[in-house]
């Protein structure tokens, strides 16, 4: 009997080790499978289990999910590391946090359809879900499904009164090239009564009332300032706004034509503007030529004060512009502050000696060969000089003298006729108030003429920066202790015409 005894126990060791070593060969192939090739457990890969198509992976201490789940995200999928990294988890955090406090205040609900616009990863739209605010999605011009859908803030892909709630966050609304658009899409998405929240860094009131323009079908519900979850947008302006039930549209609306009752009032948020702009220099200069030049290192412009971002289109009109290189390409182009947008520019130069310049700038410049007037009308266009102007004239566009309008008979001088148009009505037909527009202005002395209409016409509402050269009986650089004899007005008259723009709200800066 022992000897079958011990046959048996050497059997049974056998088969033992024979099923322990299959059970690793089992355990190393599902490691393999799972862990090194990142693919989903299946009978084919010899697993006798699957991972449930709902789970949400949980990093401990977290209290949120850090990634999305099997259905969303494959272990083979290289943004599986990203969901599980430090700053998602910090960003799913900071949204959730942001979503519940707007769900306490009744402006979110977990019935709500919600839209993130312009989410590269969707941790605004993670967060909603993990809220309980199961029906959101996102998009972005590269999709990240099942979170984000192919898309952008100008064109989103959904049809009108889609969502109860929009949300754009991480500034993008500062960062679009196309703000108004923006601001359109959102406006025609969201549902009557519906609520957008859009974070942005902008925190001067300028930015602010810009953005309110963008959104002119909506009220304001709330704002708040916040701290931000990391160090690319520290600082983040909550603004909550509601759509109305009946569609307003005078956002980016052009002043009425006509002259009664066109006249406006700079909005308060422009007049602080002025308090911060450089003094005018009140004691004539004795040497102009010299002192006006020298006060552009003193501008404060426009754009070093403000945040621009929230405009439809920037615009520069140059009014008396003669050639390109005379102020356009060597000041605005190359000093003038632009936050990095893109501006188009008007030209306005009667002088058709300088129209052939334009023409290879077509893309970018827009030629209005006519003089700026105050109706339309065929004028005398004279070019004049100074005396011992000859001695400088290499200063002024090889030689040419400055032109002037002339209304009445001519005083002699080179003379052509012109058509002049009633620039004020131009500037109302061509810009909106959601437009960001900035003006030169060197006419000659007709500034006397076009500054009054501008504001008997409302259209200096439109104008949000002027420089303005004003043209008085100066002081001669070629002959000491004699005036110009080429204008009537005095520095005294030019000073009150800048004071005057800036007591009404107009933020102008005195050019030479």
């Amino acid at each position: 009997m022992e000897p079958a005894t011990g046959k048996s126990s050497l059997f049974r060791n056998i088969l033992a080790r024979a099923l322990i070593f299959g059970v690793l060969i089992m355990v190393f192939r599902f490691v393999y499978v799972v862990s090194i090739t990142g693919e989903s457990c299946t009978l084919g890969s010899f697993c006798f289990f699957s991972l449930p198509q709902n789970l949400n992976f949980i990093v401990p201490g977290a209290g949120v999910s850090a990634i999305v789940g099997n259905d969303a995200v494959s272990r083979s999928d290289p943004r599986r590391d990203l969901y599980t990294s430090k700053e998602w988890i910090r960003a799913v955090h900071f949204y959730s946090s942001v979503f519940q406090d707007l769900i306490s205040e009744g402006l979110l609900s977990p019935h709500s359809k919600s839209l993130c616009v312009e989410t590269p990863l969707g941790q605004e739209v993670f967060a909603l879900k993990e809220i309980g605010v199961e029906n959101s999605i996102g998009i972005f011009k590269k999709a990240a499904k099942p979170l984000v859908v192919k898309g952008e803030g100008h064109q989103i892909p959904f049809d009108d009164n889609s969502f109860d709630f929009i949300f754009s966050g991480g500034a993008r609304l500062d960062a679009s090239a196309r703000p108004a658009d923006f601001a359109s899409e959102i406006a025609r998405t969201l549902k009557p009564e519906g609520f957008v929240v859009v974070h942005v860094k902008a925190n001067d009131t300028y930015s602010f009332n810009s953005l309110l323009d963008l959104f002119s079908s909506f009220n304001l519900v709330k704002t708040i300032d916040m701290a931000g979850f990391d160090s690319s947008m520290p600082y983040i302006r909550e603004i909550v706004l509601r759509k109305d039930t009946v569609i307003r549209n005078h956002g980016g609306r052009k002043i009425p034509d006509g002259i009664s009752g066109n006249k406006c009032s700079v909005p308060g948020h422009k007049r602080e503007l002025v308090q911060k702009a450089e003094p005018l220099i009140e004691e004539e200069p004795l040497k102009p030529w010299i002192t006006l030049k020298r006060n552009i290192n003193n501008v404060k412009y426009l754009p070093s004060m403000v945040d621009i971002s929230f405009k439809n289109r920037y615009l520069y009109v140059d009014v008396g512009a003669r050639s390109y290189g005379s102020s356009i390409g060597s000041w605005f182009r190359k000093q003038y502050p632009k936050q990095n947008k893109t501006f188009h520019v008007y030209a306005i130069e009667a002088d058709k000696t300088f129209h052939q310049q334009y023409e290879s700038k077509k893309k970018t410049v827009t030629l209005l060969p006519y003089a700026a007037w105050v109706k339309n009308e065929t004028l005398r266009f004279e070019i004049n000089r100074d005396p011992g102007q000859e001695e400088v004239d290499e200063l002024n566009d090889k030689g040419r003298g400055m032109g002037r309008i002339q209304p009445v008979k001519s005083s002699g001088g080179e003379v052509d006729e012109i058509q002049g148009f009633d620039f004020a009505e131009w500037l109302k037909n061509t810009v909106t108030e959601s437009d960001f527009v900035v003006m030169k202005m060197d006419v000659e002395g007709t500034e006397f003429d076009l500054i009054p209409r501008l504001f008997k016409t409302g259209a200096i509402c439109l104008i949000d920066e002027i420089f303005l050269e004003c043209h008085y009986n100066r002081w001669q650089r070629c002959c000491p202790g004699q005036r110009s004899a080429k204008y009537e007005k005095t520095y005294g008259q030019c000073l009150q015409l800048f004071t005057s723009l800036r007591e009404s709200g107009v933020l102008v800066h005195q050019w030479w």
